[in-house]
């Protein structure tokens, strides 16, 4: 219990500072460079997570989740191709890196709960004002692949404690969250 907390913490925090310190002084390609190095630092803290935990259910989730994520995200440059704001080529909509650190978040969030959901959405949404810092992608282009990724990783990720549920809800008369737990 110890330990996951104290991995949880360190990883979180070690990725904050990997993303926060960087594009604070960063020019164009500094930017750049943040995008790439918490796109991939997500994906890393989400398997490096479920390895030391052997959670192979969650591994094996997490690989149909990103796998998902980015076909559709291919399939969706293929079908709306938009010209970069650098106008380096035409994929430009959704942005990938967006789409696959959001997936990661999403899934670290469902899976493992808001201590490792938290500081991985922050460095997803550091990712995407990355890109858009970068002039890699308009800001619509950020938003469709991080809603994209966190839809990915809550349609395929399952809570790994099945004990405590919390799930939102919505009718005609008004929405809300639902707690549940067995003790």
């Amino acid at each position: 219990m110890i330990r996951q907390r104290l991995c949880g913490a360190g990883a979180g925090a070690v990725l904050a500072c990997v993303l926060v310190a960087g594009p604070a002084r960063a020019a164009h390609e500094g930017w750049k460079t943040a995008a790439d190095v918490g796109e991939i630092g997500l994906v890393t803290v989400a398997i490096g997570k479920s390895a030391v935990d052997k959670d192979w259910q969650g591994l094996k989730q997490f690989a149909f989740t990103e796998t998902t994520t980015i076909g559709v995200t291919a399939g969706l440059k293929q079908a709306f191709p938009e010209e970069r704001p650098d106008h380096s080529d035409n994929n430009s909509f959704p942005s990938g890196h967006a789409s696959v650190s959001f997936a990661a978040a999403g899934y670290l969030q469902k899976r493992y709960g808001w201590q490792w959901g938290l500081p991985a959405t922050l460095a997803a949404t550091v990712v995407g004002i990355s890109r858009v810092q970068s002039k890699d992608h308009h800001w619509y282009d950020v938003v469709a692949g991080a809603a994209l990724g966190e839809i990915t990783a809550y349609a395929f990720t399952s809570p790994r404690d099945s004990n405590v549920r919390f799930l939102p809800w919505a009718d005609t008369h008004g929405a809300g969250f639902y707690l549940a737990a067995d003790f």
